[in-house]
């Protein structure tokens, strides 16, 4: 991995900075801020307070206003506070100037993300993604950044005649890039090789916003070990297992989180990992239903298939969480009579708004497995008849 200003493996305090601009309301930036609470959580940072301006548009120089800059500095002088996190992507000069003004180490949302992929990154597929991922979200704010990168040759031969010492740091970085690239390349073919023999079975994906209990239903579904965790990105990379449900047999993979703002450089540099889901039969997008932005998080989702051309694919949407929904949303002197009249509402609004293509579990107690693994067989039987369409038998 590339040397980059990131999260210390030590708990550092933080402070995050959100701005309230036109289009957008100060409810919905706290909101964005208690996610950014949670990156910050998952790459080792204690948020310790945030703060939150309205600004027609972003001061060029600073990001925020001048004054908001001041109260930030106030409140940083004689605390122990070592990073300033903003929710959105910020430019080199905007940086150094705001570290400049704090004197503190002042990171954006990209930073951010890039940090945690870098920290979860385990194969060499994933490695090579997020460094790649890196290289592209340093090479337009070389400038302002650094004075130079780390070399592993001499300055003897390595600069090339009346060139820059910033142009020099923009071919080495573009040279690596290259490297990257190529390098994925040969993953990729030996990834697609693997695709290729897993046969004729149906393929099945779960996608979903991150920490929604992808791999928690994975687990279940495939009763087989996988890692879950309640941090963002727990799983960077795709595992696939095998799964026969009475004859009927298929592929189930589990793949990374999709989140708000997701950095376009991961988006890109982890195409080769999003074709498991491009290359999949039937998808299950699976949603927290608890969480306050659920419907938000099934825009953005539905967002980034669409970008990875993957958004026409049979989709059965799975509202997990039903436990903590009930909890959050049903007093205690509720009768069971009107929660159900309730829930039977919220259940036929949105199996008419997916034609029937919704079903409510809670994967963390079991609720309603049964029902999901009835509905998985019947979509995958279903592809099967698509696929062999002169076949009397389908498993």
């Amino acid at each position: 991995m590339i040397e980059r200003k990131k999260i210390t493996e030590q708990e550092e305090r933080a402070i995050l900075v959100g701005l309230v601009t036109d289009g957008q309301t100060e409810r919905q930036v706290k909101e964005y801020l208690e996610e950014l609470k949670f990156l910050a959580l998952t790459a080792g940072a204690h948020t310790v307070k945030h703060f939150i301006q309205k600004l027609p548009h972003p001061d060029t120089r600073t990001f925020i206003g001048k004054g908001k800059l001041e109260e930030i500095k106030n409140y940083v002088t004689g605390r122990n506070i070592s990073i300033l996190i903003f929710d959105d992507d910020l430019s080199a000069s905007q940086i150094a100037n705001i570290e400049k003004e704090i004197g503190i180490k002042t990171i954006d949302r990209s930073d951010l993300i890039l940090d945690i992929f870098a920290r979860r990154a385990q194969t060499a597929q994933a490695k090579t993604q997020v460094e790649l991922a890196q290289y592209q979200h340093l090479l337009p704010r070389l400038k302002g950044m650094w004075t130079h990168l780390e070399r592993q040759k001499g300055g003897i031969g390595l600069r090339g005649p009346g060139e820059t010492e910033i142009e020099t740091d923009r071919r080495i970085v573009n040279t690596k890039i290259s490297l990257l690239r190529k390098r994925l390349e040969d993953i990729d073919k030996q990834a697609t090789t693997q695709r290729k023999t897993r046969g004729e079975l149906i393929r099945v994906a779960l996608v979903g916003y991150t920490n929604v209990g992808k791999s928690t239903l994975m687990r279940i579904l495939s009763k087989t070990e996988v890692f879950a965790e309640n941090k963002l990105f727990a799983t960077l990379d795709t595992t696939t297992r095998k799964v026969v449900y009475g004859n009927t047999p298929f592929l189930l993979s589990d793949t990374v989180g999709f989140i708000r703002k997701l950095p376009h450089q991961l988006v890109e540099s982890f195409k080769s990992t999003l074709d498991e889901v491009r290359e999949s039969d039937i998808l299950l997008h699976v949603v927290d239903i608890a969480h306050p932005q659920h419907e938000e998080q099934i825009e953005i989702v539905n967002r980034t298939l669409q970008e990875i051309r993957a958004a026409e694919k049979p989709t059965l949407l799975i509202f997990n969480k039903m436990d903590e929904y009930e909890k959050q949303t049903f007093d205690e002197w509720l009768s069971e009579e009107v929660k159900k009249d309730l829930l039977d509402q919220m259940y036929a609004q949105w199996k008419h708004r997916t034609h029937d293509q919704a079903i409510f579990i809670s994967a963390l107690n079991g609720n309603h497995i049964d029902q999901l693994r009835e509905k998985l067989i019947e979509k995958v039987r279903d592809q099967y008849k698509v696929r062999y369409p002169y076949k009397t038998v389908y498993f």
